[in-house]
């Protein structure tokens, strides 16, 4: 009964968020914010993913917008674009789906940028599967902030995902247990024209397209960045 009064909530507060056709123009403008989430994030120099984290990291997601409202009871969605790090650079990205429910007593609404790093191969695979639960298929943590994080070592006990939110300025690690992900190979197919499986795309397989190439270098120049301060 809870999630399905959240199903309803969902889908009054997001009329068109989840069924409306995308086109080329706005996937790109998705992966545009992507690319701006992830500059301004880590241009904050106390405020912002460790460099250890990113080191580590296997792929990294961006969901700018994610929709957040709540009467009585919760419910989020968001779209996003995912890259991973392959043998020769990090890939062209693919667009994932966040949705999710919570119960609890709370009237609002807000909208809030969300990071996803993988930190491991177990991340990866998770995101080479049509769609998988966090906090059920896939361990995930709230992960620390601050550009050195020596004392934040927890995530490495067996997380495969580490979660970070920004609203209104603040970025800080986020609780995602009970989100599903999953893959829109709608907006991928749309966006290369082509069917192509996450897999291909992910590993390397299928070359970036133009307009990706800024996002995709915005996340490798702080990988990079990571690796040069070793």
């Amino acid at each position: 009964m809870k999630k399905t009064l959240a199903l309803i909530c969902l889908c009054f507060m997001l009329p068109s968020a989840g069924f409306a056709a995308s086109s080329r123009e706005n996937l790109q403008a998705r992966i545009d914010a992507a690319q701006a989430v992830v500059r301004e994030i880590m241009m904050a120099p106390d405020n912002s993913i460790p460099m250890n984290i990113l080191e580590q990291a296997t792929c990294v997601g961006v969901v700018p917008g994610l929709k957040k409202g709540a009467f009585i009871w919760g419910g989020q969605y968001g779209q996003g674009v995912v890259t991973c790090r392959t043998g020769h650079g990090w890939s062209a990205p693919v667009f994932i789906r966040m949705a999710g429910g919570s119960f609890g007593f709370q009237i609002g609404g807000q909208s809030t940028d969300l990071v996803l790093v993988a930190v491991n191969d177990r991340g990866f695979q998770d995101l080479l599967k049509s769609k998988f639960k966090i906090g059920g298929d896939a361990s995930a943590a709230a992960g620390p902030v601050g550009r050195s994080s020596q004392a934040s070592t927890d995530w490495k006990m067996g997380a495969e995902l580490l979660s970070y939110s920004r609203n209104r300025g603040l970025f800080a690690g986020i609780d995602l247990d009970g989100t599903s992900v999953s893959q829109n190979m709608e907006d991928t197919e749309i966006y290369y024209g082509a069917p192509n499986s996450f897999e291909s795309i992910l590993k390397g397989d299928v070359p970036v397209p133009a307009g990706a190439i800024p996002f995709v270098r915005e996340v490798a120049h702080y990988f990079i960045e990571a690796k040069h301060r070793q």
